[in-house]
């Protein structure tokens, strides 16, 4: 699924082929998860290939590697030059895109003393999620911020969310809602949730999430439409049985919930904002105009 024979990554400040890529086995990024990454996504657009939020995304990385305490001298604005020849060399348009930094050899519990940089990248036509999931309330936790960097995409917490996910599916679900250390709702195992009442959107404030870039997204685009949302501490009660939800992340995009915990969500999903949310980004990543959706507003309640 993501490469073959004649896959070509950057590692290191070169062109490689993905098959001749090495990397030491005594260093942290392996045995303690001290890596950070982001994931990224290309689409072909009437203006050819663009990398959607591409300075968002390579600022937030180097963020990470900052409050990580990993040394990393890359610009935002060198990462995406190279992300686009690395899309190029692989003849790629719609593409996910997936930048790591990871430490040089060291086996202590100190801070990185040398970085390298990787850039991977394969086909991708939107097959991670798939609208109306069965979703279902984790027995797990988001780490709790007073422990970790939890603004940081960081290698290490998605075992977290691995944990969380396979509980799920071995559950019989497809995904799962993971409340923060006080029982609010904060993300699924790898996207962030937003749900719909009162004609008013809700989603996790900072501070126990990732706040997703696709978040910050939904965010510009009820600005755009005029949509009410609110960031609210929000218990899994309060959510369950809501007119609408979605998860949402580059990945996953916009992901309609059928339901929660066995609870249908009360709408039809195309009766309900997130609906028009869910088109309009659409049609952002693909730079296309969607004003059109605010006439629209009108005949949903």
């Amino acid at each position: 699924m993501y490469y073959n024979q004649n896959t070509i990554l950057f590692f290191d400040g070169e062109f490689i082929n993905a098959q001749n890529a090495k990397t030491d086995l005594y260093g942290q990024s392996l045995h303690y998860g001290y890596a950070v990454f982001e994931g990224i996504k290309s689409y072909k657009t009437s203006n050819g290939t663009k990398i959607f939020k591409a300075l968002e995304h390579y600022e937030r990385l180097k963020r990470s590697a900052e409050l990580m305490m990993i040394p990393f001298e890359y610009s935002a604005e060198e990462m995406m030059e190279i992300t686009y020849r690395l899309l190029e060399k692989n003849n790629l348009s719609n593409a996910y895109i997936r930048p790591l930094v990871i430490c040089s050899p060291n086996m202590s519990l100190s801070k990185g003393k040398q970085s390298s940089l990787v850039i991977e990248v394969w086909n991708w036509d939107n097959g991670y999620l798939a609208n109306q999931m069965k979703v279902m309330t984790s027995s797990f936790q988001r780490p709790n911020p007073k422990a970790f960097k939890v603004e940081a995409k960081v290698s290490g917490h998605y075992v977290n969310s691995i944990l969380a996910c396979q509980e799920a599916k071995d559950k019989g679900f497809d995904e799962a809602i993971v409340l923060d250390e006080n029982g609010f709702v904060a993300e699924s195992s790898g996207a962030n949730v937003f749900y719909e009442k009162d004609n008013t959107l809700f989603t996790a404030p900072k501070g126990n999430i990732l706040p997703g870039i696709t978040r910050a997204t939904v965010f510009e685009i009820c600005d755009q439409l005029g949509i009410q949302y609110e960031e609210k501490f929000s218990t899994p009660e309060e959510m369950r049985g809501s007119d609408a939800a979605f998860f949402c992340g580059t990945a996953a995009e916009i992901v309609a919930l059928g339901s929660m915990d066995e609870v249908s969500f009360a709408k039809p999903w195309e009766d309900t904002k997130a609906a028009l949310i869910q088109t309009a980004y659409r049609h952002l990543v693909l730079e296309e105009d969607y004003s059109y959706l605010k006439e629209r507003l009108q005949y949903v309640s």
